[in-house]
């Protein structure tokens, strides 16, 4: 089976409950130098559920233990030998798991190689496997037309001319699209069809989704292209709130919930030059511009106010976040209910927004940038 056929649309990583002894997973892999496989594993669906291990392999022989009662998503790396290259370091592991979905009673078998492997084990697969069947003459083509892309980029030919050359991928790409909508169409109740339904590109998956309705949409697997629904109808709300996101524009009101689980409104702060901060723990870019954004809070703080908008966290990683980096200004939590990241069409973080004392969107910028500080010196000296 080819890997580029069973990748998943948003993949979570990690997290299992109630395991039972039934091997959910077994198989025979070749070319694993330390016979050991990592396993990361998470319910369907269930991103706080986390779960890593190491799992040991025979003769190249291994088994996984499965969950009798919810849909499980396992991603298996090679992990490398502990014996050092010749340079000195050390393998890392491998950056492309086999990635397999596991329905409950539906044991899965993988055998081959990581480079070349096939998965059989329940109608899921077997249903998978003919569509990847199907599917195989275009992705083989679309393959082909990548490496040849690919080979006239390494050898600098104009970009207009490469792009002309990967053309035919659209229609093969809506080729590959025509064959799993089709299953759907026929069969919009199953797993398949949901678990199909999330490999689509964004306006075929549109198209199916009131043959999805009702009966897809109950099955194990439906979050998996309802996480891309969701994904796709926030992008189009994006869209429309950047319209209005522009200098000269009046910043829209909301209310989010501060560290002491009160009500902070924007409209509270009309009258200063306010600075939205739209960040999270997890973005590096975000943190590590902390010191120059205190530092000039501390500069500017009798003129303008700091507002961090906190997205993507728990409220726990929040909390520890801002007590840990000391954050003086106020803080908030994007909670997304509505979602005043999506308001203010927030497309990377951490996403600057400052806003004159008349409530006017003044500057927009995205990424940590030095012309953000520039800016404020230039206005607030």
């Amino acid at each position: 089976m080819r890997k580029s056929l069973i990748l998943l649309a948003a993949p979570l990583l990690l997290g299992a409950c109630g395991q039972s002894n039934q091997s959910a997973v077994s198989g025979q892999l070749e070319g694993v130098e330390s016979d050991t496989l990592l396993v990361m594993s998470c319910p369907i669906g269930n991103r706080d559920a986390r779960t890593q291990d190491t799992v040991p392999m025979k003769q190249g022989k291994f088994e996984l233990a499965g969950n009798d009662s919810v849909a499980m998503q396992y991603f298996l790396f090679a992990k490398p030998s502990s014996k050092p290259n010749k340079d000195g370091s050390i393998a890392a592991f491998s950056m492309q798991p086999i990635q397999l979905i596991v329905l409950p009673g539906q044991p899965v078998r993988v055998t081959g190689s990581f480079d070349s492997y096939q998965i059989k084990g329940g109608e899921f697969y077997e249903g998978l496997n003919k569509i990847n069947e199907a599917v195989k003459p275009y992705a083989d083509k679309l393959d082909s037309l990548n490496k040849y892309c690919m080979g006239l980029a390494q050898q600098k030919v104009p970009e207009d001319s490469i792009r002309k050359a990967f053309e035919p991928a659209k229609q093969l790409a809506l080729d590959i699209a025509a064959v799993k909508s089709e299953y759907i169409q026929k069969h919009p109740e199953s797993e398949l069809a949901a678990y199909l339904a999330s490999q689509l590109p964004g306006d075929e998956l549109m198209k199916v989704l009131p043959v999805l309705k009702g009966k897809a949409e109950k099955c194990q697997l439906a979050s998996l292209y309802q996480g891309k629904v969701k994904a796709i109808e926030q992008q189009k709300a994006r869209e429309a709130a950047a319209e209005n996101i522009q200098p000269g524009k009046e910043a829209p009101a909301f209310t989010l919930k501060d560290l002491e689980g009160k009500d902070f409104s924007l409209a509270s702060l009309k009258g200063k030059y306010v600075v939205l901060d739209f960040w999270g723990s997890w973005c590096g870019w975000c943190i590590k511009g902390m010191p120059d954004m205190k530092k000039a809070y501390e500069k500017y703080k009798a003129k303008m106010e700091i507002v961090g908008v906190d997205c993507g966290d728990t409220e726990e990683k929040w909390k520890k976040a801002v007590e840990e980096h000391q954050l003086p200004w106020i803080n908030v939590r994007n909670a997304g209910d509505p979602d005043v990241s999506i308001l203010y069409a927030v497309s990377g973080y951490p996403t600057k927004i400052l806003i004159d004392p008349e409530g006017k969107i003044q500057k927009v910028i995205v990424g940590e940038d030095p012309e953000f500080y520039t800016y404020l010196d230039d206005l607030l000296k």
